[in-house]
């Protein structure tokens, strides 16, 4: 299933990115530092979700409290709630 999360407090914008059979996959983030989140994307594909969640929440970029990483752990809570819910 696709997803689509505006992100907040960081230089990207959007993330975009699929989940099939509890794994992520096609991550593409919007703005942003392109070769670090191209580097992200590519180390989470195919990973789990859960895994994914817990490896990347709570970092914070410089003096903010998110960063690119958090919101996509925050990206894929959120998916997780809709997919709970459908």
């Amino acid at each position: 299933m696709q997803f689509e999360y505006r992100t907040q407090g960081t230089c990207s914008s959007m993330i975009h990115f699929e989940i099939e059979d509890g794994k992520l996959t096609n991550v593409e983030y919007t703005g942003g530092c392109n070769g670090n989140l191209q580097g992200i994307s590519k180390l989470v594909e195919g990973m789990d979700v859960d895994t994914v969640i817990q490896r990347l929440q709570g970092i914070h970029c410089g003096m903010k409290p998110t960063s690119c990483p958090d919101q996509l752990a925050n990206a894929l809570i959120k998916a997780k709630e809709h997919l709970t819910n459908a």
